[in-house]
């Protein structure tokens, strides 16, 4: 029998201390270092899960020949294949995304949260309400990454209608997206935005998503200088609230 190889921890990474965090007070250390290490052990999961479901086809093929149907063995692989890429993908762009965003651009906000609904499998079951002319300066690929975040999240938690909604509020250019589902308890509001978060309510992971869709949308929002933050829906279920500087706010000064 082929002896089965399950994914090491990858513990001696996570023992390293980050070199930004090595000069800080231990009462600030020692929090930076505790969210380094749980972060890399839930990456390390997150990987291990596919590695270890691709491994074991792979081992009962090899064993087994006669009996092995190839093509759903290959569709499986793919399958788990993709998910790997997906995470190793999301991990590079939150990486990324801690340095400074560049090369904005003066975009309307509704236009591109309609161009982001048009282009979806799933866009008819989404709700456009939006007010015009609601400008801000911002990396457009990125944001609509953001947006698309948020509906992947609300279209994986609602029974019905997903509603995007775009407006001025202040100084803020404004776009909530609101569905009907479990909605999130004030503990996890915070919570959710974590990267990997297993929440303890019926909003979990298990219909889809690498787990740092969230983590990913709130970086982007503060690449920007803006916030995204989640409440109670009018309905029901969770609101997502992006607020970015509308564009004449987003100016650098003369």
């Amino acid at each position: 029998m082929t002896e089965h190889h399950g994914c090491e921890h990858a513990g001696g990474v996570a023992d390293r201390p980050r070199e930004d965090a090595v000069d800080l007070p231990a009462y600030r250390r020692e929090p930076l270092l505790h969210q380094q290490r749980r972060f890399i052990a839930d990456a390390s999961h997150e990987l291990c899960t596919p590695v270890a479901g691709l491994r074991a086809q792979l081992e009962e093929a090899q064993m087994h020949p006669e009996q092995t149907d190839l093509p759903t063995l290959l569709a499986s692989a793919l399958r788990d294949v993709d998910r790997l890429q997906a995470i190793v993908t999301d991990l590079l762009l939150l990486a990324r995304l801690k340095g400074q965003v560049s090369e904005r651009e003066t975009v309307d906000l509704a236009e591109l949260a309609g161009w982001q609904l048009s282009a979806r499998a799933d866009g008819d079951a989404a709700r456009l309400r939006a007010e015009p002319g609601v400008l801000v300066s911002c990396v457009p690929h990125q944001v609509a990454r953001l947006i698309n975040v948020l509906l992947d999240n609300a279209h994986r938690h609602t029974s019905g209608t997903v509603w995007v909604e775009v407006r001025r509020n202040g100084r803020w250019a404004e776009l909530t997206v609101s569905d009907d589902g479990a909605g999130i308890t004030d503990a996890d509001r915070e919570r959710v935005f974590e990267p990997f978060a297993r929440l303890d309510t019926a909003r979990s992971r298990d219909r889809g998503g690498t787990g740092l869709g969230l983590a990913i949308a709130r970086d982007i929002a503060h690449a920007h200088q803006g916030t995204l933050d989640v409440e109670d829906a009018p309905a029901g279920g969770a609101r997502f609230v992006l607020r970015l500087p509308l564009w004449e706010d987003a100016q650098p000064p003369a």
